[in-house]
């Protein structure tokens, strides 16, 4: 007997993700390189859902064999857990940064050094 409705589970998870969505589009980079290394930390929301797609799956495969869904359901489920899992696993290498930028910076006196990547505009 299920002691909460999954569905309105569901509801409340998606409107929180999109709560979450809407802070990280406007927040400080500190904040939000926090709240991404959260995210994608092991046992993060990017590994739940990950899990959850591996148990849709496990779902879908018990139902494509017993002949009450067409095995693609199966098959799709598969691949997005699979999919999620190797994009989790090449983002992880990725946390420690997104640690650093989430931390204070330390002032040590000696000025920046613009990087290759950054193209700087002189009036």
């Amino acid at each position: 007997m299920t002691l909460y409705d999954p569905l309105a589970l569901v509801r409340q998870i998606t409107q929180e993700i999109g709560r979450l969505t809407a802070h990280l589009a406007s927040a400080e980079p500190a904040d939000a390189a926090q709240v991404l290394a959260h995210v994608l930390a092991p046992e993060g929301i990017l590994d739940k859902v990950t899990g959850l797609m591996a148990a849709g799956s496990r779902f879908a495969q018990d139902r494509a064999t017993a002949g009450a869904l067409p095995a693609e359901v199966w098959l799709a489920l598969g691949r997005a857990s699979n999919e999620l899992d190797s994009v989790s696993g090449d983002l992880a290498e990725h946390t420690e940064d997104l640690r650093r930028l989430a931390r204070p910076p330390v002032v040590t006196g000696i000025p920046p050094v613009a990087s290759a990547l950054v193209a700087r505009r002189h009036r």
